[in-house]
């Protein structure tokens, strides 16, 4: 049986409660072992959706939230966040990718791979130059999930810290122009690999 098309929009209020469980499911699954178990099993889906409505209703300039759910269910399966690159207060002419959270239900099926995809074609279509994002140091998985799109990390570390532990993350970066090939004839930025 073939799975339903999966539909991207635009997040409401509505789906925060779903959302809220993604994040803290996906948080709990990609960092087990990289933030301590406590501060993990403590995470609050409703907690966690209250701020995602607080933030939506103070509909932060340029950022957009986007949801996927499979034609016909109704069931959100993952949510990307994005908009302009923050410089610390400053926002610049680059896109970020503020966050990326897939159900670990639905990993490798593509839900990662096509939020992705929407989120660099509408900040491409913004006339972005480029995009960032940061990950975990230690979140390889996620690492080779943005490599395989075409990110590369630039260099860039911040500290970042959870419950006290140190958990690094590393700035990622990739281009939104089109870049023409050496013949002059026009190409489009390649499809990259299926991702989580």
């Amino acid at each position: 049986m073939t799975s339903p098309p999966l539909l991207v929009r635009q997040m409401t209020a509505a789906d925060c409660g779903h959302v809220g469980s993604i994040r803290v499911r996906g948080w709990q699954f990609a960092y087990r072992g990289l933030v301590p178990p406590s501060y993990l099993d403590a995470l609050d889906p409703a907690e966690d959706a209250d701020r995602l409505r607080a933030r939506l209703a103070r509909a932060d300039a340029g950022a957009s939230d986007l949801v996927a759910e499979p034609a016909g269910t109704g069931r959100i399966v993952g949510w990307a966040a994005h908009g302009p690159y923050r410089d610390g207060e400053q926002r610049t002419e680059d896109a970020e990718l503020y966050a990326l959270y897939v159900d670990p239900d639905h990993l490798g099926t593509g839900v990662g791979h096509t939020l992705l995809q929407e989120s660099l074609r509408r900040r491409a279509a913004l006339g972005h130059p480029r995009m960032f994002l940061w990950v975990l140091a230690g979140n390889e998985r996620a690492r080779r999930f943005y490599e395989r799109a075409g990110f590369r990390a630039d260099g860039a570390e911040e500290p970042f810290q959870v419950a006290g532990v140190r958990v690094p993350e590393v700035r990622y970066v990739r281009s939104l122009t089109v870049q023409a090939p050496a013949d002059g004839s026009p190409r489009r930025l390649g499809r990259p690999s299926e991702g989580p």
